[in-house]
């Protein structure tokens, strides 16, 4: 029969569907088995033919032939399932089903009242006189998710088969070992099966299914209380699937194995279609939302590492019930690191390929899964996270994560996935290897639209930070105080800035320190708090290479004199703020000497007008995402309580950083207002007052900079004079071979803000993974006008 005809068949099937006003029998297999029995149609041709209007019809007003449709179309799955699905036709009639269900599950979901239909079970329907007893049943949404894992491993479907003849030896779904039938080599497994196009569709069509079962999360509004787990990823990630472990080891091999470049040699893929692309994209999006899981209620699943043997022991299983989540905890193998890492930052690195090789490899867009999945590793993985920082090899991360935030700085539409690359950022940031990585020389030419400059990894980051603070779009704002924390965790690292870097900090400083700004919220003063730590970190223990810094604040030093000289008095401060309504840019990009940016890049380019977006809840203010740690003589960590910091001595840098509220405004977060105001905006109802701005100065650690100034200004003001010098190169020199041992005060202890799980975040990561993949779906748009809560749409 030939495509047309099965189209049209379908339809009518649809339209009878649609008009029947009696309930059909579940009996009636003449009427059911026209929408799945005959039909060649793609699931393109199914969305297309059930139109969503339909579906909410027969919903609304012949509710018991939906349910019936759906009970019909999971007890073929489970058929299919049953039999291992031998010939064409039953392998034809699994997909029609997994693509109808894909189409109407949605549906299902936008409705509370339909919300339970799938945990309910179907008395009797359609068992022909109970060859089994209904109490035994399972609930429908069971039955389905066991059939489809079955079926990502039935031979000859979706995994080759390993018996010789074909002759009626075939293989029996139920005794063979999934584990033998793994999808790609790489964790826990060493074979790579040869690649079968068939075999990667059929995967990608059933995971889609799982996919939009798992979706059900989409149509719950955003609570903070994580105990709403998904019902479908809880069963699916329990020992009732007995395929978890293989399927989760599929998923994650085939997304670290892939090479977009077809087989390793540049313009490949140009020759061959890739069947591979679909597949990987859709096996992330499943990875990572059976990975939404709140670390910050549980005992960290990360065990003690004294397993051997498998890649991951079937001891005990430590940490939760989510066998995704444990099996991914538990991988710890060197081998296995350095599989998942090359893996995931050849895929970062992608794109970044592309602007220097053009078309050399097919341009991948699922980046944001990957971010989601290596956060999720280096959160529930601790020696996952430890591997990544042992080696320069977290370079090959953290440059493609410095290329999209300073590409998507200006794009409205892409502020998740600058959130997501700073929250990265923030977690490595807490472990000293990361700042003493930062080191390494940046040689990578990757153009992007920053100012030349040569130098290291920790130049490069700065370099960026600072044009997200200075040129990004209005709605960033909320990151910044996580932004100069991290370099805060890094500065006691950095063994030599560039010059270009080191006017970038004296620029923030500048920007940051005028009076117009500090009293116009009530967070922004500690935002100089953090650039003076960093000033003092670098000075106290990096001062031999730091020439340009402090070369650079030397030449900056009023801004030290007239943050230390800062009016408290009503007047002054009135004043303050009246210059403000003269200067409407956040931050001045004057006077930051920015230079020529770098050969073949182009500039930072706003979304276009109409692009969709969905909307994110606040994040947690910086206090709240991180703790504090200070750091002994012997490199080791300890926690600081936070009673303890609040009471430390002047001397110390800024451990009081919260007593104002967290920079993202938890205020119209309350108000469930998702549109992050500027801060100034956002507590228009307060007003700066001299108790308050004193409260502060008072604790600005200025000491350490102010001894500096007194001791070399006059050196360096003497040589000029004496060598009638305007020459920098003179006084460089002089900076690099001076001392200031014995000269400044005795060094503070140094404070590393970490990270910490906490369920703001948790449910942070839910609205924007959930968000990113409804935007990714668009063939077929398979959420696209349904009735979603956990997130708004938007257009730019």
């Amino acid at each position: 029969m030939g495509s047309a005809d099965s189209k049209l068949n379908f339809r009518k099937a649809v339209i009878q569907l649609t008009t029947k006003t009696q309930p059909v029998e579940a009996t009636d297999d003449a009427f059911w088995d026209q929408f799945w029995a005959d039909t060649a149609t793609s699931v393109q041709d199914v969305f297309a033919l059930v139109p969503a209007a339909e579906i909410r019809a027969v919903r609304e007003e012949s509710p018991s032939n939906l349910a019936t449709l759906c009970y019909k179309a999971v007890e073929k799955l489970v058929q299919g399932a049953e039999s291992g699905c031998h010939t064409e036709k039953e392998r034809q009639i699994v997909l029609n089903c997994c693509r109808l269900l894909t189409r109407i599950l949605p549906y299902i979901f936008e409705d509370p009242d339909w919300r339970g239909f799938f945990w309910s079970t179907v008395p009797g329907a359609g068992r022909g006189g109970g060859d089994e007893d209904d109490e035994n049943a399972r609930p429908l949404a069971e039955s389905l998710l066991l059939a489809v894992t079955d079926l990502l491993f039935c031979p000859d479907f979706t995994v080759q088969s390993h018996r010789r003849s074909t002759v009626d030896t075939a293989e029996d779904i139920h005794s063979i070992d999934s584990c033998e039938y793994i999808w790609e080599a790489g964790v826990g497994f060493a074979h790579s099966p040869q690649p079968n196009y068939i075999h990667d569709l059929n995967r990608t069509e059933l995971l889609k299914l799982l996919l939009t079962c798992f979706s059900e999360a989409m149509y719950l509004p955003p609570s903070s209380d994580s105990s709403n787990t998904n019902p479908w990823v809880q069963f699916f990630c329990s020992t009732e699937n007995r395929h978890a472990l293989p399927l989760f080891t599929s998923l994650l091999n085939v997304v670290c194995a892939y090479d977009p470049v077809g087989y390793g040699i540049p313009y490949n893929h140009l020759l061959f279609s890739d069947y591979r692309e679909p597949l990987v994209e859709e096996a992330a999006q499943v990875l990572i939302v059976t990975l939404d899981y709140d670390s910050s209620t549980s005992s960290s699943p990360t065990v003690d590492g004294t397993t051997t043997g498998t890649a991951m022991d079937d001891v005990d299983p430590p940490g939760p019930d989510n066998l995704f989540v444990n099996y991914l905890s538990r991988i710890h193998r060197e081998e296995d690191f350095q599989f998942i890492l090359k893996g995931v930052a050849r895929l970062l690195s992608n794109p970044l390929v592309q602007t220097y090789l053009p078309n050399s490899a097919k341009k991948i867009q699922f980046h944001q899964e990957l971010l989601v999945l290596f956060w999720k590793l280096c959160d529930f993985n601790k020696k996952f996270l430890f591997f990544v920082l042992k080696s320069s090899d977290v370079l090959d991360i953290l440059v493609p994560i410095l290329y999209f935030l300073n590409d998507a700085r200006a794009d409205q539409s892409r502020v998740g996935l600058m959130h997501i690359g700073v929250f990265i950022l923030l977690l490595l940031s807490g472990e000293r290897n990361f700042g003493v990585r930062l080191n390494k020389p940046y040689s990578v030419r990757v153009p992007m639209d920053i100012p030349v400059f040569t130098g290291t990894h920790a130049d490069l980051l700065i370099i960026v930070f600072h044009k997200i603070i200075t040129s990004g779009h209005q709605r960033l704002q909320p990151l910044f105080d996580c932004l100069l924390t991290i370099v805060v965790n890094v500065s006691p690292y950095l063994k030599s800035l560039s010059m270009v870097a080191a006017n970038k900090l004296l620029h923030l400083l500048e920007a940051f320190s005028t009076t117009w700004f500090l009293f116009s919220a009530v967070q922004n003063h500690h935002l100089v708090f953090f650039l003076l730590e960093v000033f003092n970190n670098i000075i106290q223990y990096q001062f031999d290479g730091n020439s340009n810094l402090v070369y650079a604040v030397i030449r900056k030093r009023n801004v030290f004199h007239q943050l230390a000289n800062l009016p408290t008095d009503s007047q002054s401060i009135q004043k303050g703020l009246q210059r403000k309504k003269k200067t409407p840019e956040p931050i001045s990009r004057t006077n930051s000497q920015d230079g020529v940016s770098m050969e073949g890049s182009r500039p930072a380019a706003p979304a276009e007008p109409g692009t969709l977006k969905t909307s994110l809840v606040a994040t947690p203010g910086i206090d709240k995402l991180t703790e504090k740690s200070q750091v002994s003589e012997d490199g080791t960590m300890r926690s600081l309580e936070p009673e303890a910091s609040q009471l430390s001595p002047e001397g110390n840098p800024p451990a009081a950083l919260s007593d104002g509220e967290p920079w993202s405004g938890e205020a119209s977060h309350s108000r469930r207002d998702r549109r992050r105001l500027s801060s100034a905006s956002s507590s228009a109802q307060w007003t700066p007052t001299p108790d308050w701005v004193m409260s502060w100065k008072s604790k600005l650690p200025l000491q350490t900079i102010m001894r500096l100034l007194q001791v070399l200004v006059p050196q360096v003001e003497k040589i000029c004079i004496d060598k009638g010098l305007t020459d920098e190169s003179e006084i460089l020199k002089f900076l690099q071979h001076g001392t200031l041992v014995g000269l400044l005060p005795v060094p503070h202890p140094i404070l590393i803000r970490k990270y910490q799980a906490n369920s703001g975040t948790a449910m942070w990561f839910r609205t924007y993974m959930w968000g990113v993949i409804y935007l990714r779906n668009v063939d077929p748009p398979i959420w696209y006008d349904t009735d979603v809560k956990l997130f708004e749409i938007q257009r730019v």
